[in-house]
């Protein structure tokens, strides 16, 4: 009887290892991140790997303004370049938005099309362009490259928006783990996944998977059309790298490919259902968490909105404002509601805002969203306040300005979610009608609500999938058998069109023998009968 508390703690022991399940030493991690809202992902990755004991470091520039050279969960490398470079200034997509709405607003024409088209080509070369300069500032400093090989990383995990750290992560020998969504051009799926043109919306086409046959047109026009620009506005920049440092033998695009882990920031809560693979985690919805008390001002505000409630407008971290023209209008329907407002708005203050409407800098977009009060969401369409609407089940109003934006709303609007007000043709009338309807509709909130439900119902959360399969790969070095060698194959072998014309020949061939035979047989015969009547 004495044994038994032994074998009692004994028990309990490996009832613990068993729960914990498997653990890594703390590794040293390498992050190449991309600014702006991408890094707000990629730092809570951050922060939840150093709480787990790994080392990282983050390779930044010298003129980034949200990835900070100093800070108590990473170390950081910063590069200097040899010129500013504008996609870190923030007035950049100012410009940018205001020439992309002036294009829309001359409406669906061909040369419309082909102006939004030059725009957006020149802007995304210039910034590929532009990042590349970062992976020669860090092969041609010998001395830095030395030091990081001397740290021994076990890992890059590299956001491939902006892929310099592929580069980088190839030069080292390094397993790469991909935080991605967008990746270079294109949505990620379409990099690496078999991607069916009949019912997966591709990038930049804002349709649902139950196309038309005119939309399935248009979808396999603009499928051949980012194809175009990844191989003559995108590539070229990397390539000439890849030939300058690894040689002709190297291929930039199977390297972006070669990934050992992707981690995914989707959820088919909220993307439409397509093919994937083994090596895909899907972690959409990693940054939600559960709201915590507000400060006291704001949760004084918050509560003087009474029995109406209150709406939320952020336009994200990448766009200071709307021209001045469109938010006078915001402000003159936000004016006419009984609700209180908290609008995120760093731009010019409009001339004829509402003593209900609060403007702020900054908001806790999160804490807030999570508040009983908060009745629908004025959102541009970012992947983070959308999941974030997701998770707290609020409603949105959806006012897309840039990039995977429209689709975004899109996929929320197919399901009964969201309304979306095209910002080209926005009055202060027609946005009113759009919040009135949204919130006075109880369709949208339970859409909103049944998905949050959905959302929410996994078997693991996303962050803690995500930190799983970042510490599997640094385990066991990568995850070579989770990921599919086909994108190696030529495209005429991936396709089978060698098979396919090999047996088009042999059909034909066996076409032409029974053709030529029966055709012999009949001139033989022909000629038995004309010998006998002879």
């Amino acid at each position: 009887m004495g044994c038994i508390p032994g074998v009692s703690l004994l028990l309990l022991v490996v009832s613990l290892s068993l729960l914990t399940g498997p653990t890594v030493q703390g590794g040293k991690i390498l992050v190449f991140p991309v600014d702006g809202s991408h890094w707000v992902n990629m730092n809570l990755l951050i922060q939840r790997l150093h709480a787990r004991g790994h080392e990282v470091t983050v390779v930044r520039t010298a003129t980034s303004w949200y990835v900070k050279e100093d800070a108590p969960h990473y170390s950081s490398i910063t590069v200097t370049l040899p010129e500013a470079i504008s996609i870190e200034e923030q007035d950049f997509f100012v410009t940018f938005l205001v020439k992309m709405l002036a294009i829309q607003k001359e409406g669906a024409s061909v040369i419309g099309f082909m102006s939004f088209y030059w725009e957006m080509l020149t802007a995304l070369s210039k910034i590929h362009q532009q990042a590349s300069l970062l992976a020669v500032e860090m092969f041609e400093n010998k001395t830095l490259m030395q030091s990081i090989r001397d740290t021994q990383f076990d890992l890059a995990l590299i956001d491939p928006g902006l892929p310099v750290g592929v580069l980088v992560a190839h030069e080292l020998k390094l397993p790469t783990v991909f935080n991605v969504r967008w990746i270079t051009s294109a949505e990620g799926h379409f990099v690496v996944a078999p991607s069916p043109t009949s019912y997966v919306p591709t990038s930049g086409n804002a349709a649902s998977d139950k196309m038309t046959f005119g939309e399935r047109v248009k979808n396999i026009f603009l499928y051949i059309l980012n194809i175009c620009i990844e191989k003559f506005a995108v590539c070229p920049h990397y390539d000439r790298l890849v030939d300058r440092y690894f040689g002709p033998d190297v291929n930039f695009y199977h390297l972006l490919q070669g990934a050992d882990i992707w981690l995914m920031r989707v959820d088919f809560v909220f993307e439409f259902p397509r093919p994937t693979l083994p090596n895909i985690v899907y972690i959409g919805g990693f940054q939600c968490k559960p709201s915590e008390p507000l400060s006291s001002e704001l949760e004084d505000f918050v509560q003087s909105s009474g029995e109406h409630g209150v709406i939320l407008m952020s336009l994200g971290t990448l766009v200071k404002g709307l021209p001045t023209e469109i938010t006078s209008e915001i402000a003159a329907a936000f004016a006419q509601l009984p609700q209180k407002v908290i609008w995120r708005h760093a731009g010019e203050r409009p001339n004829n805002l509402g003593n209900n409407t609060l403007l702020v800098k900054w908001m806790p977009q999160n804490d807030l969203l999570g508040h009983p009060k908060i009745k629908a969401f004025v959102a541009h369409g970012g992947t983070n306040g959308v999941y974030e609407s997701i998770y707290h089940g609020v409603p949105i109003i959806g006012i897309p300005l840039l990039f995977d934006q429209f689709e975004n709303v899109l996929r929320l609007e197919e399901r009964g979610a969201a309304k979306v007000v095209d910002a080209t043709k926005l009055t202060h009338q027609n946005f009113l009608e759009a919040i009135q309807e949204v919130l006075h509709d109880p369709s949208y909130r339970n859409n909103m609500k049944r998905l949050s439900a959905l959302h929410r119902d996994q078997p693991m959360h996303p962050l803690e999938k995500a930190l799983y399969w970042i510490e599997f790969v640094v385990r066991h070095k990568g995850a070579s058998h989770l990921r599919t060698e086909s994108y190696k194959m030529p495209w005429y072998v991936y396709h089978s069109v060698d098979v396919i014309c090999v047996l088009i020949a042999v059909l034909l061939l066996l076409t032409a023998i029974v053709v030529g035979s029966v055709r012999f047989l009949c001139l033989r015969l022909c000629r038995r009968r004309k010998a006998k009547q002879e």
